[in-house]
């Protein structure tokens, strides 16, 4: 099933793309979430009437990226974590935790947004990058303390 996107989707295509996905992909995946329209002409010129539409929300919404970006940057957030010996927490530190100390500091934002590698299993002091909006992300400096 041929489809047209109207939001870039990982692994798949960017706007305004026609790719071919698996019936039941477009149909209980891309389709409800708004994220494509069949690929037929009438959709097709209806794309061309979103395009501007989205183009003019996405410009929106970069700006307003940009600016918590800006806000963002050298961001520093303390992370008390009981540890064991030689530095190893009895657990690890998570985006979600990293989100709930951003929180406090007045930053809403959603723990998909922060990009850990791996969780953070040691006392130390983490660059981390969290991802606004598009090509728009923001570095903060995560430290991990003991408690």
């Amino acid at each position: 099933m041929e489809v047209i996107l109207l939001e870039e989707v990982a692994g798949l295509g960017r706007r305004g793309a026609t790719v071919k996905v698996a019936p039941g992909y477009a149909r209980n995946f891309l389709l409800p979430r708004k994220l494509a329209l069949l690929a037929e002409s009438t959709n097709a010129n209806l794309f061309q009437s979103l395009a501007k539409q989205l183009e003019a929300r996405d410009d929106k919404l970069t700006a307003e990226a940009e600016q918590l970006a800006n806000r963002l940057r050298g961001t520093r957030v303390t992370i008390a974590a009981r540890v064991g010996e030689e530095g190893a927490l009895y657990g690890s530190v998570t985006s979600a935790d990293v989100v709930g100390e951003l929180a406090r500091l007045g930053f809403h934002i959603d723990k998909r947004q922060v990009q850990l590698d791996d969780h953070l299993k040691q006392v130390g002091t983490y660059e981390v990058a969290v991802h606004l909006f598009g090509s728009v992300s923001a570095p903060i400096t995560v430290e991990v303390v003991p408690q």
